[in-house]
């Protein structure tokens, strides 16, 4: 069946690189979108970025537009979401999640399935 798994959050220091990782199962991933979002607390879930299944092109929030890689490894069904230079306001619950079919990536009730998400924290 279908399942979405979240890792690589903690807490990190501003200006640090972090790397989150998405397992994906159950499906083919070359078919489907992909896409990571987050939410700090008191606050709405945003976009962070995401592969599109139209065309497969890069999106992003201008949050973090120059600051971000997003790839993926079909073989592995692995989703990666690479963040640099971190800032503060970055800190929030990321979440991953698959569309099976096109739309516009960066919102959010285009998507599937969701993995439970992992805490990421930006703090000194």
């Amino acid at each position: 069946q279908v399942q979405v798994v979240e890792s690589g959050g903690g807490l990190v220091q501003p200006g640090e690189s972090l790397r989150l990782s998405c397992a994906a199962s159950g499906f083919e991933l070359d078919i489907v979108g992909t896409g990571w979002f987050r939410q700090a607390p008191g606050k709405e879930r945003e976009a962070v970025a995401c592969i599109s299944t139209q065309d497969g092109s890069i999106k992003a929030s201008d949050s973090v537009e120059g600051r971000f890689t997003i790839s993926r490894d079909n073989a592995k069904g692995m989703v990666n979401l690479e963040l640099h230079n971190v800032k503060p306001e970055d800190t929030g619950l990321y979440d991953c999640a698959m569309a099976m079919l096109g739309g516009d990536c960066l919102n959010e009730n285009e998507y599937d399935y969701w993995g439970q998400g992992t805490q990421v924290t930006v703090s000194s």
